[in-house]
């Protein structure tokens, strides 16, 4: 095989029979309907990040709420603090979606990525029998033998005043010798009672569809919404003794009590003192 060859087949959306590509058509007809959330759903075969595409096409003014954008491949996926996600094409879902929660107020938009993370557990659990787990604040955790890895994330960012993109990375089909790191994991080494993409992908969407609706139906109110108990009830890290390590080089360990009323993971730390973590990485250590 020339080394043209080499290159048609990897780029050929057949060239790995285990991993079929997306059917757009299918989706759409099954996602874009009169008095739905999805608006429009694009599948491309190969882009940087479907976060900072849908941006971009936000910030034109060419993408309204409900736009869906799937990637059967990213290069340059982005995680939080600018963390990098790859993974071989067509072996997870890669997609970002656009949303503009005018009714909610600014404050309560944090709630976004939490709201994703129940949504995306949710829908994993019905269309795979896969038990998915959060952890606070974006990742999704499954069990693989006896041990939790990580097998996605969420990655929420502002686009212009009015809207929000929300992109998701679940690692779907990749097999123990793709793996980036051994803390990763996939829905197929987690035991998935299918790895195929487009109902998963539907679920997803339908599941995160009905948790925005639920969540905007209440002007964001996160205990009136049931999201709040639902994060809760699928968090990891809550009855965890965790280190918070924070922005300038600061760390807090204690246990984690709670998830207060803005989406704060809540420490309870060895001095008595309960305090609330809005943003930072969290290292599970060890059981309460």
């Amino acid at each position: 095989m020339t080394p043209r060859d080499a290159s048609d087949a990897n780029d050929n959306r057949w060239s790995d029979l285990d991993r079929p590509p997306l059917n757009t058509a299918a989706l759409r007809r099954a996602l874009v309907r009169e008095g739905a959330l999805w608006s429009e759903v694009d599948v491309v075969q190969r882009t940087g990040s479907t976060n900072s595409d849908l941006v971009a096409r936000a910030a034109a003014g060419k993408a309204a709420e409900g736009a869906v954008l799937v990637a059967e491949e990213q290069t340059a996926g982005r995680g939080r603090m600018d963390r990098h996600w790859t993974a071989p094409p067509r072996s997870g879902l890669f997609f970002s979606v656009l949303l503009n929660p005018a009714e909610v107020p600014v404050a309560r938009w944090g709630w976004l990525p939490l709201l994703t993370g129940v949504a995306v557990a949710t829908g994993l659990a019905r269309a795979a029998g896969v038990d998915t787990s959060l952890k606070w604040p974006n990742d999704l955790l499954v069990t693989v033998g006896d041990e939790e890895r990580k097998t996605g994330g969420i990655l929420a960012e502002r686009a212009g005043e009015d809207g929000v993109v929300v992109g998701v990375g679940i690692n779907v089909t990749l097999r123990a010798d793709e793996l980036p790191v051994p803390q990763a994991g996939s829905l197929a080494l987690a035991g998935a009672t299918t790895t195929d993409r487009d109902p998963l992908l539907r679920a997803v969407l339908r599941s995160l569809e009905d948790w925005y609706g639920r969540w905007r139906s209440t002007g964001g109110d996160p205990a009136a919404s049931g999201l709040q108990e639902t994060y809760a009830a699928g968090c990891a890290t809550l009855g965890r003794i965790v280190r918070a390590e924070l922005p300038g080089d600061r760390s807090i360990t204690g246990e984690a009590v709670a998830i207060d009323g803005d989406g704060r993971l809540v420490l309870a730390t060895e001095n008595g003192v309960q305090e609330p973590v809005g943003a930072g990485d969290i290292v599970h250590l060890r059981p309460a």
